[in-house]
């Protein structure tokens, strides 16, 4: 499984995982939801980032080193190809730390 881990100094494992999915909250307004998934779309996390006004500007990076133990897992097979089909896009078209 390639889920580009390491381990840093502090001993918790991390992961990178890339922007996969872009979208607007349906239930309160200003919300974005960021989801982030490992490069064979089998783990995800799940980010949301309230827009407080026009002039908040946050970049949202290609990737991102998260802990290992902070991710979710994919169980539906499809979900996890859609996944590791838009992680590896994002993954030839920028690098991780890329503002997109």
């Amino acid at each position: 499984m390639d889920t580009d881990t390491d381990a840093p100094a502090d001993g918790a494992a991390t992961t990178r995982v890339w922007l996969v999915e872009r979208t607007y909250s349906d239930d309160e307004q200003n919300i974005i939801i960021l989801v982030y998934a490992t490069p064979d779309g089998s783990r995800y996390l799940r980010k949301e980032r309230s827009l407080t006004s026009f002039d908040d500007v946050r970049e949202t990076t290609a990737a991102l080193d998260v802990e290992t133990s902070s991710l979710g897992d994919v169980d539906d097979p499809d979900q996890r190809a859609q996944y590791a089909e838009a992680a590896d896009r994002t993954r030839e078209r920028y690098d991780p730390d890329d503002a997109i």
